[in-house]
This record gives C-alpha cells, structure tokens and sequence, in this order.
C-alpha cells in the first residue's frame, strides 16, 4: 500500500499528515519544536501517539531511535564507512534488521530484510516536489508489514539525510 509523505520542508516543529493513495489522512508526523534533540511523534488520526522518532546524542554516528510505548523498537544508524553505495542499517529489536539502500536526497530507496522488500520509497510517482511515496509491503504478516513503524523509519532517514544535505556534506 503506498502512503504519501509530504517531505520536511522547514525544520523541526513541522507538523503534516501522511495520506494514503486515496489521499486520506493515516498518519500525523508530529515535529516537536523546542526541544534538545530531533524528536517526531507519529500519530494516528484520533491523536493517539503510535511511534516517538528522536535522534540520538554523543554517539560516534548519527542515530535515530523509533520507540514504541516506551521501548525501543528499531534504531536507524549510518554506517561509519562504506565507499561502494549509500546504506544505513536499521537494527530491529527482536527482528531480522533491514538495510535501507539507494538515492536518500532524491528519495529513492529500497528498505529490505533477509525476507525481502519491507518498502520502497519514491519520489518520482508524484510531480509534486515536496511529496514522496512510502510503498509498504502490507501483505507480510511479520513487523515489516508494520505501516506505521515502516513510516516511522522513512522518516527517520529523512531526518539523518536531510541533516546532512544542509551541512552540504556526504553520507557516512
């Protein structure tokens, strides 16, 4: 099932809502401003907070956390070296972890597990600028047909990759 996600354009304290292709509202990414590090709060339409998305301090690489009630269940991390292709790994508590490989700053990646694609995010389905779509494989019955935490996870890689197109540096 593809979701639509309109991409950060202003920084932290953006709010927008990712809709499905019927272009109703699923999710709300909320952007909290004012606070020390990166954090989201993805919602449901009731308002009801399904994932925390918050980045991670002091660490060697940049990192960001998916929490679910309070536990932690999936953490984005760059990998430290890699000259052959942009790549970051996203370590799954309790779960085969999935990479995510493929063009971050032009929005067209691939998030796959050891049990194939999880999703394939892309921005050239749309001639919208701000919007990219999140195509989850809905029909896996294990966590990586989880919509909200697949959703949760783009936007988390928006976050690392994004930081780094505005320093104008590279991925790690």
């Amino acid at each position: 099932m593809k979701f639509l996600v309109r991409e950060r354009v202003f920084d932290i304290g953006d709010d927008y809502w990712v809709t499905d292709e019927d272009d109703r509202k699923v999710f709300l990414v909320d952007g909290k401003a004012l606070r020390i590090r990166t954090t989201f709060e993805l919602k449901d339409t009731d308002g009801n907070v399904l994932t925390v998305i918050r980045k991670k301090l002091f660490k060697v690489r940049d990192q960001m956390r998916v929490e679910r009630d309070g536990d932690t269940v999936a953490t984005v991390r760059k990998r430290l070296v890699n000259p052959l292709r942009d790549k970051l790994v996203v370590d799954m508590e309790g779960a085969p972890d999935w990479e995510v490989t493929g063009d971050f700053l032009g929005k067209e990646y691939v998030i796959a597990d050891e049990h194939g694609t999880v999703a394939h995010v892309s921005r050239k389905w749309f001639r919208v600028r701000d919007t990219y779509a999140v195509d989850v494989n809905t029909h896996r019955s294990d966590i990586g047909g989880d919509a909200a935490l697949v959703i949760s996870v783009a936007v988390a890689v928006d976050s690392l990759t994004r930081d780094d197109d505005e320093e104008g540096g590279e991925q790690d």
